[in-house]
């Protein structure tokens, strides 16, 4: 974009400040602080940040090369992490639309919102379930639904089409072409065309190329990993989510991400409203409900949702979340057999473990928590770790 595209540049008010760029940039260093990618911006950060501030406000700005890898937990997926500085122009723009969109957002989405993640997610569930079936005396049904390869098929020129005119009619800043251009240059920039590859190619092997970037049509797919990715897939659920809550005026309804519940007294009613659903998703936003996870039971069969298990009068851990526990514990014991782990891997290991102790803890899992640490953990590993009471974390040890 044309310098001359921007034709309040010059005038302060008009362009994005160097306070709302430093503030974007320590959001975005908070969590990534140990990462090579964040230490090496580190080095002399300031005049990093007020290059890319020069950048933003010319219209000079694109995005760099990403690093695509493969996880395996709690699914198989395929991963995009931007580049550092992306990811600070990814925080900045969500601190600028962020306030705006929660006021849109109806309260029961729950992913990437603050204090709305999976623990919230699953006690609105259970309480949805609670009062649809006055207090488990009544008969309740659960439909859990699933949008097919969400991530991949969402449509960036839809998307785009409805952000800017979002933008336009709710966001007056003087800043407002500047942020438009930014929203632009992300949602269209395509990572497979400038990526670096992490791994081995075969570990690419299992998953359907419906799950990835590289054989998705141009026009669809956004990169899991990026914050914009994440807040843009709740924005493009949104008009879903209101169709839900008020066209369909359904009371209980949840949605994290692509995964969502709908509950009612009336199995039949639920029944019907599928066709509706699968109509609203395909003609409005070019997207397919999962034929093979549609699931639609009884209250009193439980609900498996966000990693756990959803009974009357009881939560518990699913039995998947115990086995990537499990898992993970074996890699890091492989691990520090294989070498002794320096402070960073330590560090990495003791924020995995941390990570399931993190969610267990809501619920009765002591004994879980306890075996896993004291029977499966090795011996090495025991001596570099001290755990707190109750086995709700790990800590590094002073040596």
């Amino acid at each position: 974009m044309q310098l001359e595209l921007f034709p309040y540049y010059g005038l302060e008010d008009s362009c994005i400040k160097a306070d709302e760029l430093f503030q974007a940039y320590f959001d975005c260093r908070s969590n990534k602080r140990r990462t090579a990618n964040a230490m090496a911006f580190e080095v002399d950060y300031e005049s990093k940040l007020i290059q890319l501030l020069e950048d933003i406000n010319t219209g000079n700005y694109y995005p760099g090369k990403s690093i695509a890898f493969i996880v395996n937990k709690p699914v198989k997926r395929e991963i995009f992490a931007a580049d550092f500085k992306d990811r600070i122009v990814h925080h900045l723009i969500i601190n600028k639309l962020n306030p705006l969109l929660e006021k849109d957002f109806i309260r029961d989405s729950f992913a990437c919102r603050v204090g709305k993640g999976t623990y919230h997610g699953i006690k609105r569930v259970d309480t949805f379930i609670k009062k649809c079936s006055k207090n488990y005396s009544e008969d309740c049904f659960v439909l859990k639904l699933d949008i097919q390869a969400f991530f991949m098929n969402i449509n960036r020129k839809l998307l785009f089409d409805k952000l800017h005119s979002y933008i336009l009619d709710k966001y007056h800043l003087p800043d407002q072409k500047i942020v438009i251009d930014l929203c632009r240059k992300i949602i269209f920039y395509s990572p497979v065309d400038n990526c670096i590859i992490k791994g081995l190619k075969s570990d690419w092997e299992g998953l359907p190329k419906s799950k990835s970037l590289f054989y998705t049509p141009k026009v669809c797919g956004l990169p899991i990993g990026n914050l914009t990715s994440q807040v843009f897939a709740n924005f493009y659920l949104n008009s879903f989510d209101h169709f839900i809550k008020h066209d369909l005026k359904v009371r209980y309804y949840g949605r994290y991400v692509d995964d969502f519940v709908i509950i009612h007294n009336d199995r039949d009613y639920l029944k019907s409203i599928i066709p509706k659903i699968k109509r609203f998703l395909s003609d409005e936003l070019f997207l397919t409900l999962h034929p093979d996870k549609i699931y639609l039971h009884h209250h009193s069969k439980g609900v498996k949702y966000l990693g756990a298990v959803i009974m009357p009068k009881r939560i518990y851990i699913a039995n998947r979340t115990k086995g990537n526990f499990y898992n993970s514990i074996s890699r890091y014991n492989d691990l520090s057999e294989s070498h002794k782990p320096d402070k960073t891997e330590l560090q990495e290991i003791q924020s995995s473990i941390n990570s399931y102790l993190g969610i267990m803890i809501h619920y009765k899992s002591y004994n879980i928590r306890k075996s896993y640490l004291v029977k499966y953990l090795n011996t090495f590993l025991k001596k570099r770790f001290v755990t707190t009471v109750k086995y709700s974390k790990v800590l590094i040890k002073c040596v």
